[in-house]
């Protein structure tokens, strides 16, 4: 086996072939055409290949990308499209590809990775854990009959995706600057969303400012709205497109919209009725998973008031000793000889720590590190509880 890293003109000849196979309805005329016909979106990401004889059998990619992590936005690597052909399954390809990638990420200065993995517990034994999964709210348009008579200081407008995208751009942006977790797109990627035809997308705004959006598509008529990621800065963005589902009563049935981990869609309006669920399922619905890369690359994010040296054990990223100081209110970070640990943590552990979706108790229960009594509580001083909201699809 060989690794190696290829660029943009391979893509088509290299991961294409991969690709086809691994993620699309296979045999399928046509498919690598038109699957090579979207190697402009991708020209942006790293993409790592293992060749067996000169043909490549496995191939996986990273997308440089922005994440808030508790605050602030540092660089992440999205990874995706890991796949294998049949006949170099279970040897060790995609294990020693994510590894590789992971490597060229860290040292290009990303210090978060994330992920939608095809099985969790592969990723887990690379450093990752869990993230929340977004919700999904199917409800009538009777639920939200009420807000077409209230009196809202804002509009909706509504059209195709490139009419409103630099806007649309702009609240993302907002948005990546106040959520824990909320990650963007490169521009490449974001590029085949605008020219997405397949949705609308409607915008809030309270004058001059978009404090809402939603992309959506209709079944037909009797049929359901269907929309993804309901983005609002305010509980008016979200009232205003809420009203805006409700004016195509007698159009549809019901509405379905996605929102993030953490929403309580019951307490929208009284009487609101509606199925909130968040599907987890083998290989196709899968919660989001984030890790460290670089436990010295997050200094500076805000943290608690704690202080404490750690041990990160069986990671080729960030295995050793470090001091974790909280005493500023941002963190200091820097590897350590010579002190003994307050605490043993592996990747997983660290990161789910970091991201906030870990409590220091459940780290022996989950075999992610041993933190016990003043350890234990340092960590959870240092390292608050929040609910990250990873947002980007990739």
């Amino acid at each position: 086996m060989k690794i190696r890293q290829i660029d943009a003109s391979e893509w088509v000849e290299r991961t294409v072939p991969v690709h086809a196979y691994a993620f699309a309805p296979s045999p399928s005329a046509g498919i690598r055409e038109r699957m090579a016909g979207n190697q402009p979106f991708y020209a942006g990401d790293i993409t790592v290949v293992a060749e067996d004889d000169g043909v490549a059998v496995a191939s996986a990619s990273a997308a440089p990308m922005r994440q808030n992590v508790r605050g602030t936005v540092f660089r992440m690597a999205g990874i995706a499209g890991v796949a294998t052909l049949p006949q170099a399954r279970r040897r060790g390809y995609a294990s020693a590809l994510v590894t590789e990638l992971l490597g060229i990420m860290r040292d290009d200065g990303h210090p978060v990775s994330t992920l939608y993995p095809f099985r969790p517990s592969f990723y887990e034994r690379h450093g990752f854990v869990g993230l929340p999964q977004a919700k999904t709210v199917v409800f009538p348009l009777s639920s939200v009959a009420w807000l077409r008579s209230a009196s809202l200081a804002g509009d909706v407008r509504w059209g195709t995706i490139e009419e409103h995208y630099n806007a649309y751009r702009g609240l993302l942006e907002r948005l990546l600057a106040a959520r824990h977790g909320f990650a963007v797109l490169p521009g490449s990627r974001m590029e085949r969303f605008r020219l997405a035809e397949d949705r609308w997308l409607a915008t809030a705004w309270a004058g001059d400012a978009l404090i809402g959006a939603v992309t959506y598509e209709i079944s037909g008529y009797g049929g359901d709205l269907t929309a993804g990621d309901l983005l609002t800065a305010s509980p008016l963005g979200r009232a205003l497109l809420l009203g805006f589902f409700g004016t195509h009563a007698g159009q549809v049935e019901k509405v379905s919209v996605v929102v993030p981990p953490g929403e309580t869609p019951e307490l929208w309006g009284t009487d609101f009725a509606a199925e909130i669920s968040s599907n987890v399922a083998f290989p196709t619905s899968l919660a989001p998973m984030g890790r460290v890369l670089s436990v010295e690359g997050l200094a500076g994010m805000p943290v608690g008031a704690a202080h404490l040296a750690v041990e990160v054990v069986d990671d080729p990223f960030i295995a050793g000793h470090y001091e974790l100081d909280g005493s500023s209110g941002l963190l200091d970070a820097r590897r350590a000889t010579g002190l003994v640990p307050d605490a043993t943590l592996t990747a997983a552990g660290l990161s789910g720590l970091v991201y906030g979706v870990l409590d220091p108790d459940e780290l022996a229960i989950r075999g992610f590190g041993q933190a016990a009594g003043e350890a234990a509580e340092r960590l959870r001083t240092l390292f608050p509880r929040a609910l990250p909201y990873l947002h980007a699809h990739f």
